[in-house]
Parts: C-alpha cells; sequence; structure tokens
C-alpha cells in the first residue's frame, strides 16, 4: 500500500490511468509527429526529385519559420475561441497542404512548392500548447498535474525518436512520397483523438486580470529575453537536423538522416527521466541557467567526431540537457505569464524554437559543402542561449521564488497565488 502511495504522489502507473491522461499524452505526442518527421520528409523529397540539399534545406527552414509565426496566433486564438474550431479548421489545412506537397517539383516549379510548405507550417495546429492549458481542468490535484507535466515534457522526446528514423524507413521502402502522405495521416489522427476528448471540447480560457494589449505575454520583458534565448536552442536542432542528411549524403548512409537526431532524443528521454525524479537546488531561473550551460559543454564532444559511429553516440550528450533547458524554459513561461494568455505564451516558447531551428536548418543548407563547419553550428547556438539568459537573468527572477526548487515542475508561491 505504501509503495502504491508513492507512484500515485510521482505520477507514474495511476497517473496514466487517470481519466482521459493516457489519451491526451497519446493523441498529442501522434499528432506532433509531423513536427519531427516533416522537415526530414521534405529534405528527402526533394533529393528525390533532382533538387539540390540548399534548396531542400531552404524550404525545410521555410516549414519551420512558417509554423513559429503561426503558433503564436493560432494560440492567442485558442485563448479567445476554445481549442475545438481553431485547432480542427489548421490541422485540415495543414494535412491537406502536407498531402499536395509530393504532387510538386520543388526543381521545377519551386515557388508553388515554397507555398505549399509555407501554408502546411502556418497552419500547424498548436497541439503542445493546448495540452498544457488542458492539465489544470484534467487534473486538478496539484501534485499529480506537475507529475503529469514532467512526463508530458520528458516525452516529446519521442517524436523526435520516432520520427525521423520513421521517414527514413519509409523513404528507403516506399519513397519520399509515401513518407510525407504518412506523415499528413499521422497528424490528422493525432489531432482528431485529442480534439474528440471531453476535456479539449469543455476548456475555455481563464478571463485576463488586467489587459495586456496586442502584446499579450511579449508585455512582460523577461519572457522576451527568455523567447529569444530558446531560438539559439532552436538553431542547435536545426543545424544539426541538416547536418545529419549532409552525413548521409556524403557516407551514402541514408539511415543517418534518422539515427543522428533519434540519438539526441533518446538522450533528451533518459535526461528528462533524470530530471524529473531528482530534487535540485537553486531558484528556477538558477535551474535554467545550469541547464544552460550544460547543454552548451555538450555540444563539443560532438565537434570531434570522426565517423558516422562516434557522431550518432556523442548526439545524445548534448540531448541529456535538452529537456531540462526545455522544461525550466516552459515552467517560467508558466509563472511569468499574465493570467488569460496562456496558451499564447506557450505557443511563443515553442515559436521560439522553431524559429531559431528554420535559422539553423537554412545556414546549415548555405554551409553544407563545408563538413567542418557541420558540428560547430549547433554548438554555435547553445552558446548564443546560455549568453543571452546569463544577460537577462536578472529579468526572469520569478517573484516570490524559494531558494530550492524540485526537478519536477514545482509551480513558485507567486504563480500558485495567481
Amino acid at each position: 500500500m505504501a509503495s502504491t502511495t508513492r507512484r500515485a504522489r510521482n505520477g507514474s502507473g495511476p497517473l496514466l490511468r487517470q481519466r482521459y491522461v493516457a489519451r491526451l499524452l497519446v493523441g498529442t505526442l501522434i499528432g506532433r509527429l509531423p513536427g519531427g518527421m516533416a522537415p526530414v520528409a521534405i529534405l528527402l523529397l526533394v533529393a528525390d526529385q533532382g533538387g539540390s540539399l540548399g534548396v531542400g534545406g531552404l524550404l525545410c527552414a521555410l516549414y519551420g519559420l512558417a509554423s513559429a509565426l503561426g503558433q503564436p496566433v493560432l494560440g492567442r486564438m485558442v485563448d479567445w475561441r476554445g481549442q475545438t474550431l481553431v485547432t480542427s479548421a489548421a490541422v485540415l489545412i495543414t494535412t491537406i497542404s502536407l498531402l499536395a506537397l509530393p504532387l510538386t517539383s520543388a526543381a521545377a516549379q519551386p515557388g508553388v512548392a515554397a507555398a505549399v510548405v509555407a501554408l502546411a507550417g502556418l497552419s500547424t495546429p498548436p497541439l503542445e500548447a493546448g495540452l498544457r492549458a488542458l492539465w489544470p481542468a484534467v487534473l486538478p490535484n496539484e501534485e499529480r498535474r506537475r507529475a503529469a507535466l514532467a512526463l508530458d515534457t520528458g516525452a516529446q522526446g519521442l517524436i523526435y525518436v520516432a520520427g525521423p528514423p520513421l521517414v527514413a524507413a519509409l523513404s528507403t521502402t516506399m519513397g519520399p512520397h509515401t513518407a510525407l502522405c504518412a506523415t499528413a495521416v499521422l497528424g490528422l489522427l493525432g489531432a482528431a483523438v485529442v480534439l474528440t476528448a471531453a476535456p479539449s471540447r469543455r476548456w475555455r480560457p481563464a478571463p485576463a486580470a488586467s489587459p495586456t494589449g496586442a502584446l499579450g505575454p511579449l508585455h512582460h520583458p523577461g519572457l522576451r529575453w527568455l523567447f529569444l534565448a530558446m531560438s539559439g536552442v532552436g538553431f542547435a536542432l536545426g543545424a544539426m537536423n541538416l547536418w545529419a542528411v549532409a552525413l548521409a549524403d556524403r557516407t551514402g548512409m541514408d539511415l543517418l538522416s534518422g539515427l543522428i537526431p533519434a540519438a539526441l532524443s533518446t538522450g533528451s528521454l533518459i535526461g528528462g527521466f533524470l530530471y524529473g525524479r531528482r530534487t535540485w537546488p537553486g531558484t528556477l531561473t538558477q535551474q535554467l541557467l545550469a541547464a544552460a550551460v550544460l547543454f552548451a559543454a555538450g555540444w563539443l564532444p560532438l565537434t570531434a567526431a570522426t565517423s558516422p559511429v562516434s557522431a550518432t553516440a556523442l548526439a545524445a550528450v548534448p540531448g541529456l540537457l535538452l529537456t531540462a533547458v526545455i522544461t525550466s524554459a516552459f515552467l517560467t513561461v508558466d509563472a511569468l505569464a499574465p493570467p488569460g494568455t496562456t496558451t499564447e505564451a506557450h505557443a511563443w516558447l515553442i515559436a521560439s524554437v522553431g524559429t531559431g531551428q528554420a535559422a539553423g536548418t537554412a545556414l546549415a543548407g548555405v554551409f553544407a559543402d563545408r563538413p567542418g563547419l557541420g558540428p560547430t553550428l549547433p554548438a554555435a547556438g547553445a552558446a548564443l542561449t546560455l549568453a543571452v539568459l546569463v544577460g537577462a537573468r536578472r529579468r526572469l527572477a520569478v517573484p516570490g521564488a524559494t531558494a530550492r526548487r524540485r526537478g519536477r515542475h514545482r509551480r513558485t508561491a507567486a504563480h500558485a497565488a495567481r
């Protein structure tokens, strides 16, 4: 009995048996698989059509940038109108766009291909931000809600563990066209699982305590600096994805395009598991800075990789700290965001990572013919994150934060009161 009680407090086992928890987690993960699959699928589709890696990288960057720009807009619409209408329309548009992309030729019709890719990215449904807004309604108990947030953050690595290898396998066996169609169908299926659940249908945003104007959550200066810092994390991930494809092309090992990102995501899963089971000293801001330091240092061994095997293995090192950085950033957003802007605030964080990812992909595509720069660019993105966080650490301080916080999403006293 005591063991069962401890498991319930930690959120393992009994948490997944709570009504709607497993459904929302699994549905959101499936619905967000296009985020890990589409960039690789677009690159492989363009290569199959005879386009250059540079063109593929630019289209992939356009998709990421459009998705990043669309998330805050869709998040604000969700805060106004609820999840059902906004997310349903978004997922239908992005599904149709991804299904139409194989019918165009990036080499012969680059403008048409770019328009389709941009539309698919802009309409990416805000499932991740929406799920984080749903947890208070699904789990009124604060202890279980913290456990759900920890599980949610750690499980996100599955998108990049399963997505890129699945695309690579489908492309190798059935062609890039099939891989892209499968990407679209999975996104539609996952969104349907979430949107048909009662918590999503019934969810309504909390009223704003005070007007924030057109800026919404960007009204808070600390959040603006945090979003800028997290774009460096996205830059590192985008540059690594393109470098993995370039390395696969140079070595003739197609599976590397999926294995290297999957190795980083596997490290993220392990790191998230360890992070969630420990109590960490210091305030949330101090934890964020410490994670950023280690995340930046984790890229350094990859710059010395001498073979595909060592590159794949060493890609897991920065992944070990990725979940800690992302989780700490989401907790900071949760604590600092003005009431009534929850979905939009989370969407801005997602958008900042996506924008950086697009920039990293584009720049890595430009330097794809210079192998020495491949693993250096991700390290530069992580260094940017650290530099911005160090400079803005006072603005990121959470009012009322205690000197010691649990690693598992413990809220501040100020946020709980709010």
